[in-house]
């Protein structure tokens, strides 16, 4: 059992305490709530005594800085940090960027960022692989001081993160005079509410760090509805309980090494009433059904012919078009790939709606371009219905269905090679997108079309090779492609190939797409036809 430690106590320990290791590191992911990554950490100091237990932060942490001891803390856990990094290295384990925190205390010392600069150099840690986190309070009353330990730090090289952001008193006016390179927003002074008033500021937050071009991560998450309404206005990235609480060394240098981190708390109860205003409570069951049991399904507004979209989920994006994140379709053109025809027939649906307080129903036709089928049509059937409403606005819920296969008719094709030659000479243009983590293949629509293929290939590319797609011949060296890959050995690939059993020559070409840390996540594959210009 742990018991409190007196002033005189935790002074006269100090000194063994950094020497012994009483005072280590504990250190809490940041995830990229879109992708599942791990995208860096904070290191959190801690202190354990031999006789005493556990001892808070909040009561050792200011004994320390009343007595000018908190500097000498802050440059052992950096150097923890240091020892860390150093030996994820030495084992080949590509470690993400650890964030150590400055405080006031630090900043008043001129020589502090000489000092962390002396230690990462010690260790041959390459800057990236540390951030410095200050508080929004560290600059109150020292805005001359702050700016300059900000300009040495970032000559140094080093990002630097503005922390509790919300919690002091003076943030607009700090954005505005310190060169800060991430913002981490203070989800606790709204005390939780995100509905509401509270939704509003968060949402005006997040928009403003865009504007800056100010990468935001939202700390204190704790519940999948915090962090999908979060990522719905356009924050992905979320350190808190919902992923992880601050683990030891050993198990956040294992954490580093997973691909994918999922969330270990649970989403909440139902709420048993249906109310269209509880679309932004995060803890309702509406947000809960929205993100998680219907189909693909938007919410938008509606004014004078335009609307805007305001809330999409991942079936909904499924629906239209692969590898767009929410918030491109969020800030996109709610009537993108329409053309004049079908935005009439879409807009009259929703007139019709208006007027019949029922729910409406209509398909239009779109353009759609993404990373992996290209340009494609597609034809989505939307189930309509108006939620709310003031005086000349109204609010929808939209639910899709892509019928694209139900409106195209086309004649089988028996053979495999005949198939691919048909198919190529009206599209040319095969594409498709590999999960490096699982080997999993998303071919476009003309793939699954004309190849038969289904909608996910597990354990890519052997079933491809399997079939013929890929002839024998060249079955080892596409193998190697993505070995390479997979290893970041390269980040552009293309050959030349003969496909199918009829040989029909594709210029089959790769992109690599690494994440934020710059390891590899996703290949783009694409087989164009190779036309004799001869004939």
């Amino acid at each position: 059992m742990s018991k409190r430690m007196t002033e005189q106590e935790l002074l006269e320990c100090f000194d063994k305490a950094i020497i012994s290791g009483d005072i280590f590191v504990t250190y809490q992911p940041k995830i990229n709530h879109i992708t599942g990554r791990m995208i860096g950490a904070e290191a959190l100091m801690r202190w354990k005594d031999a006789e005493h237990g556990m001892q808070y932060p909040s009561d050792f942490i200011p004994v320390l800085e009343k007595n000018d001891l908190i500097s000498r803390a802050d440059l052992a856990v950096f150097e923890l940090v240091c020892k860390m990094l150093h030996g994820c290295l030495d084992r080949a384990i590509t470690p993400v960027p650890v964030s150590v925190n400055m405080s006031r205390y630090d900043i008043i010392k001129t020589d502090y960022v000489d000092k962390i600069e002396a230690i990462r150099k010690k260790y041959d840690i390459p800057v990236k692989y540390l951030h410095v986190e200050m508080t929004e309070t560290s600059s109150i009353g020292g805005m001359e001081l702050v700016s300059n330990t900000l300009k040495k730090l970032h000559e140094y090289s080093y990002i630097v993160e503005m922390d509790d952001f919300g919690s002091g008193y003076s943030s607009l006016n700090i954005l505005k005079d310190l060169s800060f390179d991430v913002i981490k927003l203070d989800m606790r002074f709204l005390s939780g509410e995100i509905g509401g008033r509270g939704g509003t500021i968060i949402s005006a937050i997040v928009q403003m760090a865009k504007w800056l071009d100010t990468p935001i991560i939202a700390e204190g998450v704790e519940t999948m509805e915090q962090a999908d309404y979060m990522k719905s206005i356009g924050c992905k990235y979320i350190q808190g309980y919902l992923y992880s609480k601050p683990v030891t060394e050993e198990e956040f240098i294992n954490k580093m090494q997973q691909i994918e981190h999922e969330p270990v708390t649970p989403a909440l109860d139902l709420i048993s009433a249906m109310d269209a205003g509880k679309f932004w409570d995060p803890k309702s069951m509406e947000t809960l059904i929205f993100n998680n049991f219907v189909g693909g399904a938007a919410i938008f507004t509606y004014q004078n012919g335009n609307c805007e979209i305001l809330r999409v989920n991942k079936k909904y994006m499924r629906e239209l078009v692969m590898n767009v994140d929410e918030q491109e379709l969020i800030n996109g053109d709610p009537f993108y790939g329409m053309d004049e025809e079908n935005r009439i027939i879409f807009i009259n649906t929703l007139e019709r709606a208006i007027a019949s307080k029922e729910e409406e129903v209509c398909d239009t036709w779109r353009v759609v371009c993404s990373k992996t089928c290209g340009e494609d049509k597609i034809c989505i059937r939307s189930y309509i219905r108006m939620i709310g409403k003031t005086d000349n606005q109204y609010l929808f819920y939209s639910m899709v269905q892509n019928i694209t296969a139900e409106k195209i008719h086309y004649n089988e094709l028996y053979e495999s090679e005949r198939r691919f030659r048909f198919a190529s000479e009206h599209a040319n243009v095969y594409a498709w997108e590999v999960d490096l983590a699982t080997m999993k293949m998303h071919p476009c629509y003309r793939c699954m079309r004309d190849l038969k293929l289904p909608p996910v290939v597990e354990n890519y590319p052997e079933p491809v090779i399997e079939n013929g797609i890929f002839p024998p011949e060249y079955a080892d060296m596409y193998r190697q492609w993505h070995r390479d890959l997979i290893q970041g050995k390269v980040d552009n690939l293309e050959a030349v190939i003969p496909l199918t059993v009829g040989h029909v020559p594709f210029h089959v070409r790769y992109t690599l797409e690494r994440d934020e840390n710059g390891n590899p996540f996703k290949a783009y594959g694409s087989a164009t036809l190779v036309v004799d210009e001869e004939k």
